[in-house]
């Protein structure tokens, strides 16, 4: 069968996943109906007695510890009192809610000054037309470093991008979304992430063999091509499938026909320089110095568990907040003080929708969090794979598997860790299977199904971004936007992973 035909077939399949999915439900009662069937649930499964035994990780001790998990139903009186009594504590303890806001704050000035523009429009005239689209997913992979920058600022920049060059928009927030989510847990550089999962390994290493361990780059040289290879597949897929798909974007936002700046523009990008600068300063300030107040204060680190680390969506605010007001007050697209505080008011009020499904979000996650059920389907499907008698290779694909299907319940990759890896780290071990081989594969099982679970906290916010480009855009919009991104990003890492371990490649540093 020809090309042709296969793509018309596959744009048919995402065009009928689209509508379906357009069809669904607000959102936010999506999430009502969901809570309810966890309720549901939580008491049929707690009145069976449902439990699992297993190693655990113990984060206050630090040891690999057996542990014993029952369901809890949310139908007793303590589940009824959590329901109640812990909407406030619930909602305030979803980190999104927090970063979203801080971030935006700084973010909607440098929007409303016209500075995200103006640079998008000279990245427009500085990069090549051909590689913009390689620039965007390369700088939405390594964003990771930066926690949660990249949903917050690189997808919204790069739909702006595209539409700037007369690309659709919703293929650039396409493409910087699978990079930011799908290939979260690989990086050219080492990540705080990396340090918690280093940690968590070596406690499932020591069940077998307590003089052993790895390092904290011990995943290096897999990570660097990881990223090779999907700055390429990401961009093959965004220009080979959703563009053709999207066809020529005819939606609301008119596409500029003159990308250069003026000279209000150019001055404005003068002083944006120099507040950047003056913002860098003032942050290396709190960083570098030896006792400064963003070091670690009992080992002085900067990297890892810092308060520098800890704040760095704060010090991306400020940047933002610095450069954007500067921009302002040089192209006189604002006068003064109050303009940027309008500014901040805007960017907050335009999250009024999202907060709304935030809260709703919050709830569903601690109530299902409270039943355990995540729990128990998570050490169920190990405990199952573990009996299937497979070889290493193929048992090491099976444990990709088994996290694809959990990162749609449990999208944390720590908290997903902290389970898998007293099962499967010694189970592979047993089979000869290296270590650093069982977290580059969980790097691979727990990345892809971010771009489309409901569960990431951030899959709302992309389809309010989709909402701004095309009116009529809902979740069945963006699931089939990104569904190729997930079937064949896991496909072709999933190879990759396979062929690295069976050339024998080092996974990296030892």
């Amino acid at each position: 069968m020809s090309d042709a035909a296969a793509k018309t077939r596959m744009q048919r399949i995402l065009d009928t996943v689209e509508r379906v999915g357009n069809r669904v439900p607000h959102p936010v009662m999506i999430f009502v109906y969901l809570i309810a069937i966890v309720i549901v649930l939580s008491a049929v499964f707690g009145a069976m007695g449902v439990h699992v035994n297993y190693q655990a990780y113990n984060p206050a001790t630090g040891d690999i510890e057996p542990a014993s998990t029952h369901a809890r139903s949310l139908l007793t009186a303590e589940g009824i009192r959590f329901m109640f009594t812990g909407v406030v504590q619930n909602f305030m303890n979803f980190n999104a809610v927090g970063v979203i806001i801080v971030a935006m704050v700084g973010v909607g000035v440098a929007e409303e000054a016209g500075l995200v523009k103006a640079l998008i429009r000279k990245l427009v005239v500085v990069a090549p037309r051909k590689a913009l689209t390689y620039i965007l997913v390369f700088v939405g992979i390594v964003s990771s470093i930066a926690a949660d920058a990249g949903y917050l600022v690189l997808i919204p920049l790069a739909a702006a991008a595209f539409v700037s060059v007369g690309r659709h928009p919703l293929a650039g927030l396409a493409a910087a979304f699978a990079a930011v989510a799908s290939a979260f847990l690989v990086n050219v550089l080492i990540v705080p992430v990396d340090g918690i999962l280093t940690e968590i390994t070596n406690d499932a290493i020591r069940l077998m063999n307590s003089s052993r361990s790895i390092d904290l780059a011990a995943n290096i040289w897999f990570s660097i091509v990881s990223v090779i290879m999907l700055t390429f597949l990401i961009t093959f897929i965004t220009e080979r499938i959703i563009e053709p798909r999207l066809g020529q974007y005819e939606g609301d936002y008119a596409v500029p026909g003159e990308t250069g700046l003026s000279d209000d523009e150019h001055r404005g990008l003068s002083f944006a320089f120099w507040g950047m600068i003056a913002s860098f300063a003032f942050i290396a300030l709190l960083v570098l110095p030896p006792g400064a107040p963003l070091r670690h204060p009992e080992t002085g680190a900067i990297i890892g568990n810092s308060p520098f680390m800890t704040s760095l969506i704060v010090s991306i605010a400020l940047i933002f907040l610095a450069c954007g007001a500067a921009y302002g007050i040089g192209s006189g697209s604002m006068k003064g003080v109050n303009d940027v505080i309008a500014a901040m008011q805007k960017a907050i009020v335009g999250l009024a929708g999202l907060i709304l499904l935030l809260l709703v979000i919050s709830q569903f996650i601690a109530f299902f969090n409270y039943t355990n059920m995540a729990t128990l389907a998570a050490v169920s499907l190990g405990s199952v794979l573990g009996r299937m008698n497979l070889d290493a290779l193929w048992l090491l694909i099976g444990f990709v598997f088994v996290v694809f299907l959990l990162d749609l319940i449990i999208t944390a990759a720590i908290a997903k860790w902290a389970i898998f890896a007293p099962i499967f780290v010694p189970l592979l071990m047993q089979l000869g299977v290296e270590p650093e081989a069982v977290l580059a594969a969980y790097r691979v099982g727990d990345s892809p199904m971010n771009a489309i679970t409901p569960l990431n906290a951030y899959f709302a916010m992309i389809v309010t971004f989709a909402i701004k480009y095309q009116k009529d855009a809902g979740v069945g919009t963006v699931i089939a936007l990104m569904l190729p991104y997930v079937i064949w990003i896991s496909l072709i890492w999933t190879a990759l992973l396979a062929a690295w371990q069976v050339m024998g490649l080092p996974w990296g540093l030892h």
